[in-house]
């Protein structure tokens, strides 16, 4: 029990810190200052819970990790649902917060949720936004996996994640918004409705491709450090 509840802790504070930083101070901290929000909620939570679960917080990573042999299935399942479960009670609580103001909309205003296309962001097409999905999350995955893996130095994993969280929003939220974890795409699109859902697929299917492939590379020993190393 303890280490899913670590998992909806984790999500939770990733999605209410990230997509609240986009509602509540977007105008003010711009791109930059989003960026910099998830990334530090998850160097936050990497310390809070890593030694806990691991910090995962994320169900494309979870499932990452068991196509790297890093956990199996039947534990990842609990990892996951306490993920998207997080992510929905974050946005909740997202959304509450934000009806407090007069003019705040969630049909003009959104929860942060993820999109491409005519009207959202830097409108691009569906095709760059799921490259970028799949790209961005093969390449956070190796990052995970390499700065949790053997002969990396433990105590900067979390550090070295989280930044490079960051790299990914500041390169990619004009494109999609950066999912690159389908329980933060899953929490406000239910609140948002409309389109975001309509494209919700995307953001659960391009970030497991890439997590799941980044995985698998791990497994086939290519990037393994050497020994000696």
């Amino acid at each position: 029990m303890k280490k899913p509840l670590a998992e909806f802790i984790g999500t939770f504070t990733l999605v209410l810190l990230g997509c609240g930083s986009a509602v509540f101070a977007g105008a003010d901290i711009g791109l930059t200052g989003i960026s910099f929000a998830f990334g530090l909620a998850l160097i936050g939570m990497a310390y809070g819970i890593g030694a806990v679960s691991g910090c995962h917080i994320n169900p494309a990573v979870s499932l990452g990790a068991v196509a790297a042999g890093r956990m199996t299935i039947a534990e990842a399942v609990p990892y996951m649902i306490a993920q998207v479960a997080g992510a929905i009670v974050a946005a909740l609580v997202l959304m509450t917060i934000a009806s407090g103001q007069a003019d705040y909309s969630v049909a003009e205003n959104g929860l942060g949720q993820n999109g491409w296309g005519a009207g959202y962001l830097g409108e691009y097409t569906m095709a760059s936004a799921f490259i970028f999905e799949v790209v961005a999350t093969f390449l956070f995955m190796v990052v995970i996996l390499g700065a949790t893996g053997k002969g990396a130095p433990a105590a900067m994993a979390g550090l070295a994640i989280g930044l490079a969280l960051v790299v990914i929003h500041l390169v990619g939220i004009n494109i999609t918004g950066v999912s690159v974890n389908p329980a933060r795409s899953i929490g406000p699109a239910l609140f948002a409705g409309g389109t975001a859902i309509a494209q919700l697929w995307l953001f659960i299917v391009a970030p497991i491709i890439g997590a799941v492939a980044a995985g698998l590379l791990f497994k086939s020993g290519l990037l393994d450090a050497d020994a000696e190393a």
